[in-house]
This record gives structure tokens, C-alpha cells and sequence, in this order.
């Protein structure tokens, strides 16, 4: 997408986000915004028991996640292209599956005021993965506070944000099956996807590459 100022990449744990993200920012000559996870005090005793320790999770991830995304209003999107390997909305994703019927209500309170406030991206890129290769990826990169992640978690995440992007319209939007390709270690994987944004035009866009798996 030519005009593409703000690019946010988005997928489930494991998919490739901040890999992707970090490569965009060079072949693009741009700058990248991460996410903090590692940040978050109660992401470790949030896999060991999500039912009581999900709200302070939760409720930190959006205020952490608010307070960087309004740092982005303050960039000069015209100078550089941003590139974000999150973006505000997928809080809400983790939010449905985390919390009670109470705890939503007053999430949505909160949540709603925040997200009014913030800037939309330009294009998004959802990557989409099977759990099993989540997992394979998420004990790959070996982070100790995932340990404990199981895998039907994994696959209610996958699922959904699928649902989550089926009627997501706030930007357009680049779904790729990462599935298949390597786009961190094949080449070509990676000249596909740089074509791909470079000829998105709007709407939605679903891009299924042959693979190199």
C-alpha cells in the first residue's frame, strides 16, 4: 500500500509479529513501535491460573497499551513510515476470552474512552498460523513466562481472532496464512509479502502464498 504511513501487524501469540514488524521497519526505511509484554507483573501468574489473575492482566495490557499508542499521535507519520506490531483493538480480543460477564462491563467502560482517543493505522496485516505451529513457535523462542501456555488456549486465541478480523472494518486489511511460509529465513517469502503491501489498494485482502515450509 503506497500511501501506507502507519502499517500494524496483528496475530496470535507465536505468529511472527515483532519478527515481521522488525523487518518491515529496514525494507521500508521505517520506524518500529513493539509492544511491551514483557513489561506486564502478572503475565507469569496469568498462565499458571488465567481465572484469578486475568483483570489485573487485562486491565494493565490496555492501560499499557493506551499509554503507547497515544505516544503515536505525538510521531510525524509524514516523515516516516511507522511500523507496530500490535495494534490497540486486539485487547478487547483477549479480553472476551479472559474475563467474566462483570469484568466486561467495566473493561467496555474503560476501554471505549481509551480507544476514541487514539489513531487508526493506515493497513493491517493479520497473520494467521495453525496452533500447532503457534506452539512449535512459541517453544522456539523460549520465553519462560510461556511455558505454561497450554494449547487448547492457543487455539481459542487463533479462533478467536479469526473472528475478531472477519468483521474488523476500522482499516484496510492484509490477511496472510503465515502457515506455510518462512518469511524470516526465505527470501522470497518476504519479497512476496513487501509486493503484497506495496500493491494493496483498500478493503480486505486475502494473500495464501504457496509456501516454503
Amino acid at each position: 500500500m503506497t500511501g501506507a504511513r502507519y502499517i500494524a501487524i496483528e496475530g496470535p501469540i507465536g505468529v511472527g509479529k515483532t519478527s515481521l514488524a522488525e523487518m518491515l521497519s529496514k525494507a521500508l526505511d521505517g520506524r518500529v513501535i513493539c509492544e511491551q509484554v514483557d513489561e506486564n507483573p502478572f503475565l507469569g501468574d496469568f498462565y499458571e491460573n488465567r481465572k484469578k489473575y486475568s483483570f489485573q492482566t487485562q486491565l494493565f495490557f490496555l492501560l499499557s497499551r493506551y499509554r503507547q499508542q497515544e505516544e503515536l499521535s505525538q510521531i510525524d507519520l509524514f516523515s516516516r513510515t511507522l511500523i507496530s506490531d500490535y495494534i490497540f483493538a486486539k485487547d478487547r480480543i483477549f479480553a472476551y476470552i479472559n474475563l467474566d460477564e462483570n469484568e466486561i462491563e467495566l473493561y467496555e467502560q474503560v476501554y471505549q474512552l481509551l480507544d476514541a482517543r487514539l489513531p487508526k493505522p493506515d493497513l493491517v496485516i493479520f497473520l494467521q498460523a495453525t496452533a500447532d505451529v503457534l506452539k512449535e513457535r512459541v517453544q522456539i523462542r523460549n520465553r519462560e513466562y510461556e511455558k505454561n501456555i497450554e494449547y487448547e488456549y492457543l487455539e481459542t486465541l487463533r479462533q478467536a481472532y479469526n473472528e475478531f478480523f472477519f468483521h474488523y472494518d476500522e482499516a484496510p486489511l492484509l490477511v496472510i496464512n503465515s502457515t506455510d511460509i518462512d518469511f524470516v529465513n526465505n527470501r522470497k517469502d518476504f519479497e512476496l509479502l513487501i509486493k503484497e503491501i506495496k500493491e494493496m489498494k483498500g478493503g480486505v485482502k486475502h494473500f495464501v502464498p504457496l509456501g516454503s515450509r
